[in-house]
């Protein structure tokens, strides 16, 4: 327990799985995906894609292989891409067979829909054979024919029977390999379908809100989801689903994670929304430091206020700190502390530079006992 124990999350333990040369579940940390909207058989837009996503801090990106120039194009895109891809693949099992082949890390299929026992051995022989993962995604919007005539409509219960269905239909060909996602729109579904079926599995869980909507509405219920899981301590890989570029879902992915205190990546901003007292305009100077700040990977917290009734409070708590002041001159605090004062033409650029500096120092110094062991 930490010092702090109403921060503590007791994270579900699972069996740990290789997707590529990314692990995900055991004690690994959890990852943050996307999933390419382009034609997947137009490999260029395809890598240009996933370049983007890879620099917001994607671990691992999903593209869809519906037909056969989508796997054609695949090997391409796996040699170009530096994180593991995987094959989005419904029905057709040749498509999983041409993506095992191509280089895929992850095949993500439901094994029932995919036709015979033999089929489904196929895939398995051939997941085996490329060292594929296999992601069973059992989603509310697609249930089988069966479960709904069974339950009346998309219960948690009825998510669960389908993943465990596939389950045993990958276990039954000695696949053990596999992350399972039960995914759904409404928010209050997919949650309970997860604890259920966090009590009846040891995989690791794939966490997502199906079809959550466009950047604001998708991200509240997302945070919403999978933030309520990951604080039950289930989850060990996320995508947050939107109608919006992916590299937005990773930027959510990512602040989801870092409000959790689960996974820090970049820059968190402490800000206040702002009121008659700000010594200067918060909320554009808050975009603008997104902005240009959106570079940073290292883990580093910056508050920015506009005024010195929480401004010195919270900047104790951050390493970089901006409070409002009068007459246009403004407090910096380093570290929590008052350091200097900046006016209000410079403040930005001056803020910039600050972290950047930051970034590199922690940088330094944790690269500093691998120079001394080389040596």
């Amino acid at each position: 327990m930490s010092i702090r124990p109403w921060r503590d999350i007791a994270r579900r333990p699972s069996r740990q799985i290789m997707v590529g040369n990314v692990p995900v579940g055991g004690d690994a940390p959890v990852t943050v995906q996307t999933m390419t909207n382009t034609i997947t058989a137009d490999a260029r837009a395809t890598i240009d894609q996933i370049r983007r996503c890879e620099e917001a801090g994607a671990d691992i990106i999903r593209v869809s292989c519906p037909d056969a120039a989508s796997t054609a194009a695949l090997k391409e895109i796996v040699r170009a891409a530096k994180v593991p891809i995987v094959a989005d693949i419904h029905f057709h099992y040749k498509r999983a067979l041409e993506a095992a082949d191509a280089g895929a890390a992850c095949l993500r299929i439901n094994p029932g829909n995919i036709g015979s026992s033999e089929r489904v051995a196929e895939v398995v022989r051939a997941a085996k054979a490329n060292g594929c993962a296999i992601r069973i995604g059992v989603n509310a919007g697609s249930l089988e024919r069966d479960l709904l005539e069974k339950y009346g409509e998309p219960c948690p219960e009825a998510l669960v029977e389908s993943a465990l269905d596939h389950i045993r239909l990958l276990e039954e060909h000695d696949f053990r390999d596999y992350k399972v996602a039960v995914k759904a729109s409404d928010v209050f579904l997919a949650v309970a379908a997860y604890q259920q079926l966090a009590e009846a599995v040891d995989c690791p869980l794939h966490l997502g809100i199906t079809e959550a909507g466009g950047l604001i509405g998708g991200t509240v219920k997302s945070a919403i989801g999978i933030g309520s899981l990951l604080w039950f301590g289930i989850g060990d890989t996320i995508r947050v689903s939107l109608s919006a570029e992916p590299e937005e879902e990773v930027r959510v992915g990512f602040e989801i994670l870092k409000a959790m205190g689960i996974r820090h990546r970049g820059v968190r901003v402490v800000s206040c929304p702002s009121c008659a007292r700000q010594g200067f305009d918060v909320i554009r100077t808050v975009q603008a430091l997104e902005e240009r700040l959106a570079h940073i990977s290292t883990p580093l917290s910056l508050s920015v206020l506009g005024c010195v009734v929480n401004g010195p409070g919270e900047a104790r708590e951050t390493d970089i700190g901006i409070t409002g002041g009068g007459n246009g001159t403004h407090m910096v605090y380093l570290s929590g502390v008052t350091d200097h004062h900046i006016q209000d033409a410079d403040m930005i650029d001056h803020i910039v530079r600050l972290v950047e500096a930051k970034a590199a120092e922690i940088e330094a110094a944790a690269l500093a006992p691998l120079s001394d062991a080389a040596e």
